[in-house]
């Protein structure tokens, strides 16, 4: 009985290493080696045994392009939350983009107005004036008046669509 039971332990002791492993494979000596890593690099995959999850190794994968219709679709490496949440920046940056052009023409359009507004008032004639400064009223002389021309026509021709 002592025997039987020395045996036991020792078959125990033997078969753990291997149940635990999960990789095996034929190393370049002939040796069959059981382990939880994978085989080093350059072991050919006719020489590994088993891999994890007790699947055997196939010996001549096919190749991914003749795979039948109904298998899973090569991954594209594209992350479509990742496109998802870049598109819907550049959605926003867009029309930031545009809302920013818009008050860009109203801004032109409102200076235009007031330009001819002013050049209408000057071309009206009579003393003109303005507030300095210091707050306090000053009349503007000929050479003034003639310089203030000058500036809303430059802005007329600037801001103003012909």
């Amino acid at each position: 009985m002592n025997m039987l039971r020395a045996g036991l332990v020792v078959l125990a002791c033997v078969a753990t290493p291997i149940a635990f492993a999960q990789w095996q494979w034929v190393d370049p000596s002939g040796r069959k080696v059981f382990s939880d890593q994978p085989p080093p690099p350059g072991t050919p995959p006719d020489k590994i045994l088993k891999q994890p999850g007790n699947r055997p190794v196939e010996a001549d994968p096919q190749p991914a392009a003749s795979a039948p219709a109904g298998a899973m679709p090569r991954i594209s490496g594209r992350d479509k939350v990742l496109d998802e949440k870049r598109k819907a920046v550049q959605n926003a940056e867009a029309e930031k983009q545009k809302a920013q052009e818009m008050q860009a023409a109203h801004d032109t359009a409102e200076n235009c107005q007031r330009a001819k507004e002013s050049k209408a008032t000057l071309a009206g004639g009579g003393r003109m004036s303005r507030v300095n400064a210091n707050g306090e009223r000053e009349y503007l002389d000929d050479a003034a008046v003639a310089a203030e021309r000058q500036r809303l026509e430059q802005v007329i021709k600037r801001d103003c669509p012909h």
